[in-house]
């Protein structure tokens, strides 16, 4: 009987000693865990930190959605400019030189804009404008160089 006491305190021992470094482990891994959330904080408690944590949290959540409603603003404000371009170079005259007569497509998004048109001559230059909406002249027939130019701004993306 006697023998069987210190066996069981070195069994005791054992199991106490193992126990102590899976909690020693675990404390170091918590206390890591600790440094990473209050790095860069002066000495405060853990309910202030993890307050201030979340409080940012909201503040970040907050902005998120203030710049994708922005955003969405901005995507929205962009399909109505000027995205698709298209320019033709002509002589509408056989009595002027060179290709000084142009046509100038600018178009948004929804293929609304419009076409300007500049016919030089030798007496003067006249510039004649044509509004598109939804890809369709209104009102007025386009001439084969404004259709080029369109269809140059088609092909623009």
């Amino acid at each position: 009987m006697n023998q069987s006491i210190p066996s069981v305190i070195v069994i005791i021992s054992a199991l106490l000693s193992i126990w102590l470094a899976v909690i020693s482990v675990y404390f170091f891994r918590l206390h890591q865990q600790l440094q990473l959330i209050t790095k860069g904080v002066s000495k405060k408690d853990l309910k202030t930190i993890l307050t201030q944590l979340a409080n940012d949290q909201e503040n970040v959540s907050q902005e998120l959605k203030d710049l994708r409603s922005s955003l969405t603003g901005l995507t929205a404000d962009g399909h109505k400019h000027f995205q698709k371009i298209g320019f033709i170079r002509f002589n509408p005259f056989a009595d002027t030189g060179g290709n000084q007569s142009f046509s100038l497509c600018l178009l948004d998004a929804r293929n609304d804009g419009i076409v300007i048109t500049s016919l030089h001559s030798r007496d003067s230059t006249r510039i004649y404008t044509k509004q598109i909406l939804h890809g369709v002249a209104d009102g007025r027939e386009l001439s084969k160089e404004e259709q080029q130019a369109y269809k140059a701004a088609q092909k623009t993306k």
